[in-house]
């Protein structure tokens, strides 16, 4: 079970969260689901909602959670196309991974941070070798060793 400061922390969340980023589930301090709306016009995400999940550890908040996105058919929750998001809902940003991780961070500024990355792309794509990867991949999410070297999305 999380700590007693992740709990209070986790707990807090419901309160402040952003417009276009609700929490649908939270049954537990295991794992949690949130739908995530970009906000401005952006005709690639235009009326769209996106299911996040997150997946904490026990030392949530100082290794960071696991976060995906998973894709529903009822309500559709399609992933987004993004060249840093897989098709198998791997998100890679240096914020998720054990060197860009600050216990500072929080459920909120992982969504945002998500939110701002859908918002200010313009590339309706994959990220290159998506099938490969998908089909080879066997790590945990926070255990890929991405290469943050595109910065233009």
């Amino acid at each position: 079970m999380a700590n007693t400061f992740a709990i209070r922390r986790l707990g807090k969340v419901n309160q402040s969260l952003p417009p276009g980023i609700h929490l649908v589930s939270a049954d537990d301090f295991k794992e949690w689901q949130m739908d995530i709306q970009v906000l401005d016009h952006n005709p690639i995400y235009l009326n769209q909602t996106f299911r996040l999940r997150f997946k904490f550890s026990n030392n949530y908040p100082i290794e960071s959670p696991e976060v995906t996105f998973i894709p529903l058919t009822n309500p559709p929750r399609p992933i987004p196309l993004h060249p840093h998001i897989y098709s198998n809902g791997y998100i890679c940003l240096d914020l998720l991974s054990a060197s860009g991780w600050s216990p500072v961070q929080n459920v909120e500024s992982v969504c945002m941070s998500i939110q701002s990355m859908l918002t200010g792309n313009v590339k309706a794509e994959r990220p290159p070798g998506d099938e490969d990867f998908v089909r080879r991949n066997t790590l945990r999410p926070r255990d890929v060793n991405f290469v943050y070297e595109d910065t233009t999305v």
